[in-house]
């Protein structure tokens, strides 16, 4: 459902999706390697959905041009199918470090994630960045060429916050691109064998074809988020805990406000002001009521006089509709 939401909301047609052959999810059989220990997906497919909007706005500047954007079903399969079955030609296989990041900052590094690009993509972004038409040539190189290297690699510190940003709500990680290869046999801690979670994003404008990003997960560097991954997305509201919604009440009632009053405020003209030297005396009026602030905001209103000594304000009004949010300011 999700991503029939995103195919109407983008106006994706189902022939701009790429065709790729998917296995029916199955149990495990005896003496059978499971590939994917997860369940369902659902709530990476969600998150692979928030992440299409990041995609495209990681895309639509570099193309110069309004681009529709979709999440795609994933898919658990071997690095070894995966690679199989993509077309034959230059293809960028970039690798991103991921590390858990702690509570206080420190990061644990967790794994890698593999974004992949064909490189005739590559090229016509190499070409737009350099101010031309996004021409690529016919004859694709065996290998990318310095400029084209740095290109990837600028992609991947721009994708590198929006797959943090919608990670976020599931596990705080973070996502540093490394160097890029074309045979993926060249990234140290990949093997053919493991198994990752492909997510793959459609990339269109007007009525081109469309272009691909996948990102790899491998299924090892998300077992320490398993719990996250396996819960339901949309669960019932947990009730708050007596204490700490007491703890809680106790902090906002004790938050501090500056309560002042204007006794009066006086208009002199210019010419006045510009002639006023030390000794002067300008006259003011203290009406009946006086307004008394809290911050920009009126509370009410009061008389002057004096308590125990010292000068105070006697409330004689109240504005009820006053309300105050926990960020101390009045609406």
């Amino acid at each position: 459902m999700v991503n029939e939401d995103l195919q109407r909301e983008r106006g994706q047609s189902a022939d701009e999706r790429r065709e790729r052959p998917r296995r029916a999810a199955e149990h495990a059989g005896l003496g059978a390697t499971n590939l994917n220990p997860f369940g369902d997906l659902h709530t990476v497919q969600h998150l692979s959905a928030r992440l299409a909007r990041g995609v495209r706005g990681v895309f639509e500047p570099l193309l110069r041009k309004e681009v529709r954007c979709w999440a795609e079903p994933l898919v658990v399969q071997r690095l070894a199918d995966y690679r199989a079955e993509r077309p034959v030609g230059l293809t960028a296989w970039l690798p991103m470090a991921m590390s858990a990041v702690g509570a206080n900052g420190g990061t644990l590094p967790t794994g890698q994630t593999l974004a992949v690009l064909d490189g005739r993509f590559v090229m016509e972004l190499l070409d737009l960045f350099f101010g031309g038409t996004g021409h690529a040539p016919h004859d694709l190189p065996g290998e990318f060429t310095p400029a084209a290297e740095a290109m990837i690699a600028q992609l991947g510190t721009m994708l590198a916050e929006p797959i943090r940003t919608a990670w976020e709500p599931l596990a705080k990680i973070s996502f540093v691109p490394g160097h890029v290869e074309v045979n993926p046999a060249l990234i140290p801690d990949f093997d053919t064998e493991d198994a990752v979670v492909v997510t793959r994003f459609g990339i269109a404008a007007g009525t081109a074809k469309p272009v691909f990003l996948d990102l790899l997960y491998p299924v090892a560097a998300l077992k320490p988020h398993g719990p996250s991954l396996t819960g339901k997305v949309h669960g019932k509201t947990a009730e708050p805990d007596p204490a700490w919604r007491n703890g809680l009440t106790r902090a906002v009632m004790d938050v501090r406000f500056g309560v002042r009053s204007v006794l009066a405020e006086p208009m002199v003209s210019l010419s006045m002001l510009m002639e006023l030297k030390p000794g002067d005396v300008i006259p003011i009026s203290v009406g009946g009521d006086v307004p008394v602030m809290v911050g920009g905001d009126r509370l009410g209103a009061g008389t002057v006089g004096t308590s125990n000594g010292k000068a105070a304000i006697k409330l004689t009004s109240i504005s009820y509709e006053l309300n105050t949010d926990l960020g101390g300011n009045f609406q």
